[in-house]
């Protein structure tokens, strides 16, 4: 065999990879098919157990979805972000707007959990955090909402950057507390309050439409006779930084060492995975691939 011959099946197999690579893309779109698949996505991210650790680890969480937006060319517009006590950050909601953002973020909701050597212990022990991951479509702008005015208390207060300092000296930021359910919305995004008002107003819909849609989808499961977790249990993914680096989503028995990178937001076979794991079944053969890199380092800090 000569070098042309070579050559040429280089590039044959270059080819068959790229087809291979395009018809499994294709394939996987297909799933993105449902009611609210194609509308941006509001991902907020909340401080589990675990102290200063815990909110260093929802920073690190929030850090991932904006670098894995920036990967895919979507575009990404922090709405709130609450800075933690020491380090890190307590809360966050960011809007990420693409091609079927939310189709692709639903999958992130839950619990994510992160075993490491903690940074801020003084023996430098092992720790384990936590963080809430929620994510909801974006309401249609032209959808009618029906939420009583009686039913919100709205504070108003100033918008504050990362680190606690002032970044407007007018009171435009906006917490909204719908009395019924609980359910708190702060934004800080835009420096009109009215424009900060009617963002809150959305998210709040938003976030009761998701739980209309639960309570249905509990009635259907407790009728089956299934078990049905509250949301701080349903752990959906660990990342252990020590004594070794992995990160499995528990849902699809997807595992990778290659920890750093998907901190750095390389997201999307684990996204994949997991959301044909919910069409397949846990376990589907398609979606289980083991990566694994012997020249892992730790996990950059930047401070």
């Amino acid at each position: 065999m000569d070098e042309s011959d070579d050559s040429m099946g280089d590039q044959l197999t270059a080819e068959l990879d790229e087809i291979t690579a395009i018809t499994a893309d294709e394939e996987f779109k297909l799933q993105l098919n449902g009611e609210h698949d194609a509308r941006p996505a509001i991902i907020s991210i909340k401080q589990g157990a675990g102290g200063v650790d815990a909110q260093d680890w929802a920073e690190i969480l929030f850090r991932m979805y904006l670098r894995w937006a920036e990967r895919r060319g979507f575009k990404a517009d922090v709405l709130d972000l609450t800075a933690g006590d020491e380090a890190g950050i307590k809360s966050a909601a960011v809007k990420v707007d693409g091609s079927h953002a939310y189709g692709y973020l639903r999958s992130e909701r839950g619990v994510h959990r992160l075993v490491r050597l903690s940074p801020f212990d003084a023996d430098h022990l092992r720790h384990t955090s936590f963080a809430l991951v929620e994510v909801l479509p974006e309401p249609d702008a032209h959808e009618e909402l029906t939420i009583n005015p009686d039913d919100l208390k709205i504070d108003t207060f100033r918008a504050s950057g990362h680190g606690g300092q002032n970044v407007q000296k007018n009171s435009s930021a906006v917490r909204m507390t719908h009395l019924p359910s609980g359910f708190v919305v702060s934004v800080q995004n835009e420096r009109s309050l009215r424009q900060n008002k009617d963002i809150a107003m959305r998210i709040l819909h938003a976030k009761l439409v998701d739980l209309e849609m639960q309570k249905r989808a509990e009635e259907q499961a407790r009728l089956r006779g299934d078990h049905v977790s509250p949301e701080w249990g349903r752990q959906v993914r660990s990342y252990v930084l020590h004594p070794y680096q992995m990160v499995k989503d528990h849902r699809s028995a997807y595992q990778t060492s290659n920890a750093q990178n998907v901190l750095d937001g390389d997201l999307d076979d684990l996204i994949k995975a997991s959301l044909n794991a919910q069409v397949k079944g846990p376990g589907s053969q398609g979606a289980i691939v083991i990566k694994t890199d012997r020249q892992l380092l730790p996990y950059p800090r930047n401070r």
